[in-house]
């Protein structure tokens, strides 16, 4: 799975298991709600740690929970 996919996801998620809207994801995080919505249609690449950070901080958790997910732990890094 692609890492652009597996962020998707994992927001999805939260969102899901949470029972909050990307709005109420937009207003707790700082995250305007159409970044929110770049990242979702992957039309962004590449969120940043900062934006996904300020999301985390809109779900109120930490970035190692954020990461806590089997698709994370599974991901091989290529930096090549």
């Amino acid at each position: 799975m692609c890492e652009q996919k597996m962020l998707v996801n994992r927001i999805e998620f939260l969102c899901k298991e949470m029972d909050i809207s990307y709005y109420t994801l937009a207003y707790r995080s700082t995250v305007p709600l159409t970044t929110i919505m770049h990242i979702l249609d992957c039309s962004t690449k590449n969120p940043g740690i900062f934006t996904i950070a300020k999301l985390c901080n809109g779900f109120g958790i930490t970035l190692m929970d954020f990461f806590d997910a089997e698709e994370f732990r599974d991901m091989e890094c290529n930096l090549d």
